[in-house]
């Protein structure tokens, strides 16, 4: 049995700040992830977080916390690949950092990321874009600037219309 305190201190002090030297907002991502799934174990295991150790880190509990992530905080799939990434990357050092680990840590290697669907391009109709030209004013001192701004951006017919 191995704390998890000294690793997980080393993981982001050494290893994601040096070795990685991940932005902040990376290794914020990463420390959000990880804060939360050490929480899960914890209770899980009825036990504080301190009081983990290494082998209360499993595949399986990585499975069962992205599932509470999904199902019981109502996280959308891109939020738990995010959170999925950041313990790939502390079960990775974690088999570096405690060798005992190396077995449940390919195991974790092999959870795969879930498909989600690409977020949908918002774009306006061409009847929506007349209507937003016909609204432009035509003499403000800025007028000008906005139109050909906005006929920039939209279809070629409609910038000849006017």
């Amino acid at each position: 049995m191995t704390a998890i305190g000294p690793i997980v201190f080393s993981f982001f002090e050494r290893h994601l700040k040096v070795v990685k030297a991940m932005s902040p907002a990376s290794i914020k991502s990463y420390r959000d992830a990880v804060k939360l799934f050490l929480t899960f174990v914890a209770s899980q295991c009825h036990r504080t977080i301190t009081s983990l150790d290494t082998e209360d880190l499993t595949a399986e509990r990585v499975r069962e916390f992205l599932s509470h992530l999904e199902i019981e905080r109502g996280n959308h799939v891109r939020t738990c690949n995010q959170r999925l990434a950041g313990l790939h990357a502390l079960f990775n050092y974690l088999s570096e950092a405690a060798p005992e680990m190396r077995a449940e840590a390919q195991k974790v290697a092999t959870i795969p990321r879930k498909k989600s669907p690409p977020s949908g391009i918002p774009y306006l109709e061409r009847d929506e874009l007349e209507a937003l030209f016909a609204e432009l004013p035509t003499h403000a001192r800025i007028a000008l600037r906005d139109r050909a701004l906005l006929l920039s951006f939209s279809t070629p017919e409609l910038a000849f219309k006017r």
